[in-house]
């Protein structure tokens, strides 16, 4: 592993982490030159240049309305309508860069710049569309980084469910359960999990191992991540890493609904391994 995946699965591997310096790290697959503290000194200074706009005492109410202006009325980021599946929307250099990106990585803008305002503010994995929420004495405030922060009502939640979960469903849902916050290392794979998804469905194979390989220093319990690894190393004729992702699988999971599939591509992988030699 080199020092980079080092660096990266040793900062993944605690309960908190910073998640700025994360999705950087993970950009430097792709932008291999990318200067992560520079990055984060873009991330400061557009909190300092709020602050400035802030009375020391302003409650969390003001903090958001201030970040909300500062961020889309000013610095207009906004969600990227046009070329949703870009892959430049999941890497946060991108983001800063060209100012637009999808709900995950505007929500890690978000979250990233409110933290430096003194706002505890927590993603949430809803699904279909990441969201971000905010503890305040009335109950708690949910917003939506995607659409220039906007708070979102229980019927806008409700509507947003509807469109994901089966008919009727919806209305009798929990939204409790829906709005628990994401963890830092959630919020990752689910970046990834986007950016997996991108490049396989348009055949960029080494691109996609890239980053399966952080998934699973995000992910390693993840058995389906490391038959999905496999699988991809055998699409590059990569049969000896290949053979061991698909053991590993089977040995995890000796009773997964396609063991016998998998056992059938261990046969050709030998064979082909054999080949090699």
């Amino acid at each position: 592993m080199n020092a980079r995946l080092e660096r990266f699965a040793e900062i993944v591997s605690r309960d908190q982490f910073d998640l700025a310096e994360a999705s950087l790290m993970l950009a430097q697959d792709t932008y291999p030159d990318l200067d992560v503290p520079e990055y984060l000194g873009k991330l400061d200074g557009i909190a300092v240049a709020i602050k400035k706009r802030l009375a020391g005492d302003a409650f969390s109410e003001q903090r958001v309305l201030a970040l909300n202006y500062y961020l889309f009325n000013e610095m207009r980021f906004s969600g990227n309508l046009v070329d949703y599946y870009d892959p430049r929307n999941s890497y946060l250099n991108e983001v800063l860069e060209r100012r637009t990106g999808i709900p995950i990585t505007l929500s890690i803008l978000y979250l990233e710049i409110g933290r430096r305002l003194g706002l505890n503010l927590k993603g949430v994995s809803f699904p279909g569309h990441f969201l971000v929420k905010l503890a305040v004495k009335r109950g708690q405030l949910v917003l939506d980084p995607f659409t220039g922060g906007e708070a979102q009502s229980e019927s806008d939640l409700r509507q947003r469910l509807a469109q994901v979960l089966p008919s009727g469903k919806a209305e009798q849902a929990q939204l409790d359960r829906y709005l628990e916050p994401a963890t830092p290392r959630q919020i990752i794979a689910r970046v990834l999990r986007n950016l997996k998804n991108i490049y396989m469905q348009t055949g960029k194979l080494e691109q996609a191992l890239a980053v399966m390989n952080r998934m699973l220093l995000v992910m390693p319990e993840s058995t389906e991540e490391l038959r999905d690894r496999g699988l991809v190393y055998q699409k590059l004729e990569c049969f000896r890493p290949a053979l061991s992702d698909l053991q590993n699988y089977l040995r995890r999971r000796p009773d997964a609904p396609d063991a016998a599939d998998v056992r059938e591509k261990l046969v050709e992988l030998r064979q082909a391994a054999t080949r090699l030699n």
